[in-house]
């Protein structure tokens, strides 16, 4: 019979305790600092994340399906002007007054537009829109003698859609009294 003879178990050297590091507790400051920049971190993988998913086409979003005007006009809140050139002129007002006004082009990107815009989308004939443009010119010769036209008026001498609009009115007023 053999006998399995075992290593003998290395002998270890008696160590020193481990005394525990006591803290100072930290003050209000350094806690807030820290848990900002706890924040901070967690802010910045979930913006990483968001990249991340917002990559894949299928959360994409596509502004050219969004809607940018109203689709129908709200009922207007006045009786409209029974002669064609006048009531041309009041949608006119109102339309600027709902969808915008713009300077240096008939339509914007938004759907706002100039003075001229107005009345051409407004007309119900080439007559009326002809007639709305000559009152509303006799309206801007007043406050402006040397104006040559509509849309010259409407990009250098206006500042803001309420002088648009207001124009317009006047202009209905106008052609109402004059029964155009």
């Amino acid at each position: 019979m053999h006998t399995v003879q075992l290593p003998a178990a290395p002998v270890q050297e008696p160590q020193e305790a481990i005394t525990p590091v006591r803290r100072k507790p930290l003050g209000f400051d350094a806690r807030m600092a820290a848990a900002s920049e706890d924040v901070a971190d967690r802010c910045r993988k979930a913006l990483l994340k968001f990249d991340v998913n917002s990559a894949t086409p299928g959360t994409r979003l596509d502004l050219a399906d969004v809607v940018r005007g109203p689709v129908q006009l709200p009922e207007p809140d006045t009786v409209p002007y029974p002669t064609p050139a006048a009531a041309t002129l009041q949608r006119a007002a109102r339309r600027l007054a709902t969808g915008g006004w713009c300077q240096h082009d008939l339509v914007d990107a938004d759907g706002a537009r100039c003075l001229y815009g107005a009345i051409k989308a407004e007309a119900p004939t080439a007559a009326a829109e002809r007639a709305a443009l000559a009152v509303l010119l006799d309206v801007i010769r007043r406050s402006f003698p040397d104006a040559d036209s509509v849309p010259q008026t409407n990009d250098h001498r206006l500042r803001d859609a309420e002088a648009a609009v207001q124009l317009l009115d006047d202009a209905a007023r106008v052609a109402d009294a004059r029964g155009i």
